[in-house]
Protein backbone atom coordinates (compact mmCIF):
# COMPACT_ATOMS: atom_id res chain seq x y z
CA UNK A 1 0.00 0.00 0.00
CA UNK A 2 1.52 3.32 -1.11
CA UNK A 3 1.02 6.18 1.39
CA UNK A 4 0.93 9.82 0.65
CA UNK A 5 3.08 11.80 2.51
CA UNK A 6 4.14 15.32 3.58
CA UNK A 7 7.71 16.55 5.48
CA UNK A 8 7.35 19.76 7.35
CA UNK A 9 9.50 21.36 9.91
CA UNK A 10 9.76 24.37 12.58
CA UNK A 11 12.95 25.64 12.89
CA UNK A 12 14.59 21.53 12.88
CA UNK A 13 12.23 20.32 14.36
CA UNK A 14 10.72 18.03 11.63
CA UNK A 15 7.60 15.92 10.81
CA UNK A 16 5.74 13.45 8.86
CA UNK A 17 2.31 14.38 8.29
CA UNK A 18 -0.22 12.43 6.83
CA UNK A 19 -3.75 13.53 5.38
CA UNK A 20 -5.88 11.02 7.06
CA UNK A 21 -9.56 12.28 6.88
CA UNK A 22 -10.52 8.93 5.24
CA UNK A 23 -8.75 7.27 7.57
CA UNK A 24 -6.62 4.99 5.37
CA UNK A 25 -3.67 5.30 7.49
CA UNK A 26 -2.98 2.20 10.18
CA UNK A 27 -2.03 3.48 13.01
CA UNK A 28 -0.01 0.90 14.74
CA UNK A 29 3.21 1.76 16.47
CA UNK A 30 5.35 -0.45 13.25
CA UNK A 31 4.13 1.71 10.89
CA UNK A 32 4.97 5.29 12.46
CA UNK A 33 8.41 4.30 13.75
CA UNK A 34 9.09 2.71 10.09
CA UNK A 35 8.04 6.23 8.75
CA UNK A 36 10.27 8.31 11.12
CA UNK A 37 13.26 5.97 10.72
CA UNK A 38 15.69 8.65 8.96
CA UNK A 39 18.04 5.45 7.30
CA UNK A 40 15.01 3.36 6.00
CA UNK A 41 12.25 5.73 6.18
CA UNK A 42 11.66 9.32 5.29
CA UNK A 43 13.27 10.78 8.86
CA UNK A 44 11.40 12.95 11.53
CA UNK A 45 11.26 13.43 14.64
CA UNK A 46 7.30 12.25 14.87
CA UNK A 47 4.58 11.68 12.41
CA UNK A 48 1.33 13.76 12.46
CA UNK A 49 -2.23 12.71 11.03
CA UNK A 50 -4.62 15.03 10.37
CA UNK A 51 -7.90 14.16 10.73
CA UNK A 52 -11.76 15.63 10.40
CA UNK A 53 -13.34 17.02 13.43
CA UNK A 54 -16.68 17.42 13.83
CA UNK A 55 -16.87 21.06 15.04
CA UNK A 56 -13.68 22.05 14.61
CA UNK A 57 -11.43 22.29 11.35
CA UNK A 58 -9.46 19.76 12.04
CA UNK A 59 -7.88 17.58 14.55
CA UNK A 60 -4.54 16.88 15.28
CA UNK A 61 -2.99 13.45 16.00
CA UNK A 62 0.72 13.03 17.07
CA UNK A 63 3.11 10.33 17.50
CA UNK A 64 6.64 10.55 18.63
CA UNK A 65 9.64 8.82 16.59
CA UNK A 66 9.21 5.82 18.91
CA UNK A 67 5.26 5.27 17.29
CA UNK A 68 3.64 5.95 20.44
CA UNK A 69 1.15 8.17 20.46
CA UNK A 70 2.27 11.20 22.44
CA UNK A 71 1.60 14.21 24.32
CA UNK A 72 0.91 18.01 22.62
CA UNK A 73 4.00 19.18 20.11
CA UNK A 74 4.14 22.96 19.57
CA UNK A 75 6.23 23.04 16.31
CA UNK A 76 4.31 19.97 15.18
CA UNK A 77 0.93 21.81 16.02
CA UNK A 78 2.54 24.84 13.59
CA UNK A 79 3.63 22.75 11.26
CA UNK A 80 0.38 21.09 10.62
CA UNK A 81 -1.79 24.29 10.57
CA UNK A 82 0.77 25.04 7.94
CA UNK A 83 -0.30 22.09 6.50
CA UNK A 84 -4.02 22.79 6.84
CA UNK A 85 -3.39 26.08 4.70
CA UNK A 86 -1.50 24.00 2.28
CA UNK A 87 -5.10 21.99 1.58
CA UNK A 88 -7.08 25.04 1.54
CA UNK A 89 -8.91 23.58 4.85
CA UNK A 90 -8.51 27.36 6.87
CA UNK A 91 -7.90 31.09 5.82
CA UNK A 92 -5.37 32.86 7.94
CA UNK A 93 -6.38 31.45 11.30
CA UNK A 94 -8.15 28.49 12.73
CA UNK A 95 -9.26 26.22 15.62
CA UNK A 96 -8.56 22.63 16.27
CA UNK A 97 -8.59 19.52 18.46
CA UNK A 98 -5.17 18.17 19.99
CA UNK A 99 -4.77 15.73 22.66
CA UNK A 100 -4.41 18.64 25.41
CA UNK A 101 -7.34 20.34 24.27
CA UNK A 102 -8.64 23.26 21.55
CA UNK A 103 -6.40 25.20 20.26
CA UNK A 104 -5.99 28.40 18.01
CA UNK A 105 -3.75 29.65 15.32
CA UNK A 106 -3.28 32.62 13.11
CA UNK A 107 -0.68 33.37 10.33
CA UNK A 108 0.98 36.82 10.78
CA UNK A 109 4.11 38.00 8.98
CA UNK A 110 4.82 34.23 6.94
CA UNK A 111 5.06 33.51 10.84
CA UNK A 112 2.64 31.00 12.72
CA UNK A 113 1.51 31.95 15.84
CA UNK A 114 0.13 29.16 18.29
CA UNK A 115 -2.07 29.33 21.16
CA UNK A 116 -0.94 27.15 24.06
CA UNK A 117 -2.77 25.92 26.52
CA UNK A 118 -3.22 27.55 30.16
CA UNK A 119 -0.50 26.40 32.39
CA UNK A 120 -1.18 26.72 35.93
CA UNK A 121 0.51 24.35 38.05
CA UNK A 122 5.01 24.27 38.02
CA UNK A 123 6.96 21.96 40.89
CA UNK A 124 10.88 23.23 41.91
CA UNK A 125 12.61 19.81 41.43
CA UNK A 126 16.04 21.23 43.52
CA UNK A 127 16.90 23.67 41.23
CA UNK A 128 15.19 22.99 38.42
CA UNK A 129 11.59 23.56 37.40
CA UNK A 130 9.16 20.91 36.41
CA UNK A 131 5.96 22.30 34.22
CA UNK A 132 3.32 20.44 31.88
CA UNK A 133 3.35 22.73 29.03
CA UNK A 134 1.15 20.14 27.03
CA UNK A 135 4.02 17.97 27.35
CA UNK A 136 5.80 17.42 30.50
CA UNK A 137 8.83 19.44 30.85
CA UNK A 138 11.76 19.76 33.42
CA UNK A 139 13.94 23.03 32.55
CA UNK A 140 17.69 23.45 33.50
CA UNK A 141 19.01 26.31 34.03
CA UNK A 142 22.52 26.74 33.29
CA UNK A 143 25.33 29.67 33.96
CA UNK A 144 27.82 28.66 31.44
CA UNK A 145 27.64 28.46 27.66
CA UNK A 146 25.48 25.02 26.01
CA UNK A 147 28.30 23.99 24.24
CA UNK A 148 30.30 23.24 26.85
CA UNK A 149 27.98 20.66 28.19
CA UNK A 150 27.24 16.72 28.10
CA UNK A 151 23.46 17.52 26.93
CA UNK A 152 22.75 13.89 26.67
CA UNK A 153 24.64 12.63 29.58
CA UNK A 154 22.71 15.69 31.88
CA UNK A 155 19.50 14.74 30.76
CA UNK A 156 19.70 10.60 30.84
CA UNK A 157 20.38 11.43 34.48
CA UNK A 158 16.78 13.41 34.63
CA UNK A 159 15.02 11.24 32.24
CA UNK A 160 15.63 7.83 33.23
CA UNK A 161 15.58 8.72 37.25
CA UNK A 162 13.18 7.01 39.45
CA UNK A 163 10.66 9.71 39.13
CA UNK A 164 10.11 10.45 35.39
CA UNK A 165 12.01 6.25 34.38
CA UNK A 166 8.33 5.13 33.27
CA UNK A 167 6.46 7.93 31.60
CA UNK A 168 9.67 9.87 30.32
CA UNK A 169 9.80 13.81 30.58
CA UNK A 170 11.38 15.79 28.17
CA UNK A 171 14.72 17.88 29.11
CA UNK A 172 15.67 21.30 28.65
CA UNK A 173 18.90 23.13 29.08
CA UNK A 174 18.93 27.44 28.75
CA UNK A 175 21.16 29.87 29.20
CA UNK A 176 20.26 33.41 29.56
CA UNK A 177 22.12 35.08 26.62
CA UNK A 178 22.41 38.67 25.74
CA UNK A 179 19.60 39.00 23.49
CA UNK A 180 17.88 35.92 23.27
CA UNK A 181 17.81 32.31 26.19
CA UNK A 182 19.62 30.32 24.22
CA UNK A 183 18.07 26.65 24.39
CA UNK A 184 18.85 22.73 23.91
CA UNK A 185 15.93 19.97 24.53
CA UNK A 186 16.51 16.48 24.75
CA UNK A 187 13.13 14.53 23.84
CA UNK A 188 11.53 11.24 25.06
CA UNK A 189 10.12 8.99 22.41
CA UNK A 190 12.82 10.49 20.43
CA UNK A 191 15.48 9.63 22.92
CA UNK A 192 17.90 12.17 21.62
CA UNK A 193 18.76 15.85 21.36
CA UNK A 194 16.27 17.77 18.63
CA UNK A 195 16.99 20.50 17.04
CA UNK A 196 13.76 22.71 18.47
CA UNK A 197 11.05 21.69 20.71
CA UNK A 198 7.86 23.47 21.09
CA UNK A 199 6.65 22.84 23.83
CA UNK A 200 9.93 23.05 25.28
CA UNK A 201 10.50 26.58 24.78
CA UNK A 202 7.43 27.19 26.24
CA UNK A 203 8.43 25.78 29.03
CA UNK A 204 11.10 27.73 29.51
CA UNK A 205 10.21 30.88 28.47
CA UNK A 206 7.93 30.40 31.45
CA UNK A 207 10.33 29.02 33.73
CA UNK A 208 12.37 32.22 33.19
CA UNK A 209 9.63 34.21 34.35
CA UNK A 210 8.73 32.07 37.70
CA UNK A 211 12.75 32.62 38.09
CA UNK A 212 12.40 36.10 37.92
CA UNK A 213 9.53 36.88 39.60
CA UNK A 214 7.89 38.29 36.19
CA UNK A 215 4.52 39.16 36.29
CA UNK A 216 2.12 40.86 33.32
CA UNK A 217 2.43 40.43 29.63
CA UNK A 218 5.69 39.07 28.80
CA UNK A 219 7.98 38.20 25.99
CA UNK A 220 10.57 36.03 25.23
CA UNK A 221 12.87 35.51 21.99
CA UNK A 222 14.66 31.61 22.20
CA UNK A 223 17.30 30.63 19.56
CA UNK A 224 17.38 27.00 19.67
CA UNK A 225 19.71 24.43 17.57
CA UNK A 226 17.82 24.68 14.52
CA UNK A 227 16.38 28.54 14.88
CA UNK A 228 14.71 31.42 16.87
CA UNK A 229 11.16 31.38 18.13
CA UNK A 230 9.12 33.54 20.62
CA UNK A 231 7.10 33.14 23.28
CA UNK A 232 4.58 36.02 24.51
CA UNK A 233 2.22 35.07 27.55
CA UNK A 234 0.27 36.91 30.37
CA UNK A 235 1.21 36.00 34.00
CA UNK A 236 -1.16 37.28 36.90
CA UNK A 237 -0.39 37.88 40.53
CA UNK A 238 -2.51 34.26 40.85
CA UNK A 239 0.86 33.06 39.40
CA UNK A 240 -1.61 31.39 36.14
CA UNK A 241 -0.20 31.85 32.82
CA UNK A 242 -2.71 32.39 30.09
CA UNK A 243 -2.64 33.65 26.49
CA UNK A 244 0.18 31.94 25.59
CA UNK A 245 1.54 32.32 21.73
CA UNK A 246 4.17 30.27 20.48
CA UNK A 247 5.05 31.83 17.34
CA UNK A 248 7.94 30.92 14.59
CA UNK A 249 8.39 29.55 11.15
CA UNK A 250 6.50 26.10 9.64
CA UNK A 251 8.58 25.25 6.43
CA UNK A 252 7.13 22.41 3.87
CA UNK A 253 10.38 20.33 2.82
CA UNK A 254 8.74 18.16 0.19
CA UNK A 255 6.31 15.60 -0.70
CA UNK A 256 5.93 12.17 -1.68
CA UNK A 257 4.82 8.27 -1.51
CA UNK A 258 6.09 5.20 0.45
CA UNK A 259 5.01 1.53 0.41
CA UNK A 260 4.06 0.47 3.62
Amino acid sequence: MNIKFYKYQGTGNDFVIIDNRNLHFDKNKENVSFLCERRFGIGADGLILLENHPELDFKMVYFNADGRESSMCGNGGRCLVQFAKQLKLIDNQTKFEAIDGIHEALFNMDLVHLKMCEVTNFTWIGENLFLNTGSPHVVVFKNEKLQDINILQEAHQIRYNQEFKAEGVNVNFVYEGADALVVRTYERGVEDETLSCGTGVTAVALAMAIKNTEFGRIKKQLKTMGGLLEVVFNRNEEKIFNEIYLSGPAVKVFEGEIAL
